[in-house]
């Protein structure tokens, strides 16, 4: 379901506000531990290039290079194939990541919610 429709269905308390950081530990259920991620890209590189503001994200570098490359070989754009395709598959890796964080925050707001329903359901009953 769509973050969209779940503004409309569904439980308020059982979903996250992506306005906001995680509510839960990040290495929470990871026992190996998770690879952070790093902006490869640093703030003096993106002002130098004159990256938009919304292309300053984690995929920011292959940002810089596509447009070096069109700026290189204009106005024949369709040399740096490549590097938008790097891009672009960088954005959509980007998009699916955040997806799957908060799919996990969804899921362990509902498991905090059963935990806290069976608790008062046992306490009642004793």
């Amino acid at each position: 379901m769509g973050q969209v429709m779940s503004e409309y269905i569904g439980d308020p308390a059982t979903r996250p506000d992506y306005t906001k950081s995680a509510t839960f530990d990040p290495l929470y259920g990871f026992s190996e531990g998770r690879k952070e991620r790093v902006m490869i890209a640093t703030v003096e590189e993106m002002q130098s290039a004159d990256l938009p503001q919304d292309s300053r994200d984690y995929c920011a570098h292959l940002a810089i290079e596509h447009r070096a490359c069109r700026q290189n070989v204009w106005p024949l754009a369709y040399k740096c194939a490549h590097e938008k395709h790097q891009y672009l598959n960088c954005q959509y890796e980007d998009f699916v990541l955040r997806m799957k964080e908060y799919e996990r925050e969804r899921r362990l707001l509902e498991r905090t919610e059963r935990k806290a329903a069976k608790a008062a359901r046992e306490e009642l009953n004793d």
